[in-house]
């Protein structure tokens, strides 16, 4: 379920905004999230910025946006977060 501190996305990302969400599941734990457009873009923005990072990319901007990323997330979306980024 989406959050009710629901926001735009941020002006920094420029990632991919998709029309419409989708469900998430936690590759780990099974759990499944349903999120909106704007959170499932930012929920992918995050595992590719991961990917980067697992692949050695320690440049400062996905750092960082992946930092801000994870604070937008998590006021938009606790309870999605906690399940599915914690």
């Amino acid at each position: 379920m989406s959050g009710k501190n629901q926001s735009k996305l941020p002006k920094w990302f420029n990632g991919e905004l998709y029309p419409k969400g989708d469900t998430v599941k936690n590759p780990f734990s099974g759990e499944i999230c349903e999120l909106n457009a704007e959170e499932l873009s930012m929920y992918d923005f995050l595992i590719g910025s991961q990917m980067c990072f697992d692949m050695g990319m320690t440049d400062e901007k996905i750092i960082d946006e992946h930092n801000k990323g994870l604070r937008w997330f998590s006021k938009n979306n606790i309870k999605a977060y906690m399940i599915l980024l914690d």
